[in-house]
């Protein structure tokens, strides 16, 4: 699978929840809208987090990719 052009990256590998989408909070507000931030992380636990903070904030998931030890996000900024 291929992975979709980002514009910045947020790596959260080895931090756990909660950790991660408060990072990713934060990132978010530097991505430009409409640019899409790769986010790295290592805690599966933010395969429901994740999709939630783009449901609730308005923010696109373009696509997810996960192996046994990575999980891998693209999110399109919204408005």
């Amino acid at each position: 699978m291929s992975q979709p052009e980002y514009d910045l990256e947020l790596d959260a590998r080895g931090l756990f929840c909660p950790e991660p989408v408060m990072m990713l909070h934060g990132r978010v507000a530097e991505v430009p809208e409409g640019a899409v931030l790769r986010v790295v992380a290592t805690d599966p636990s933010t395969t429901r987090d994740v999709p939630r903070f783009c449901q609730f904030l308005g923010h696109e998931l373009l696509a997810e990719q996960h192996s046994e030890t990575e999980y891998v996000y693209f999110i399109r900024r919204g408005a």
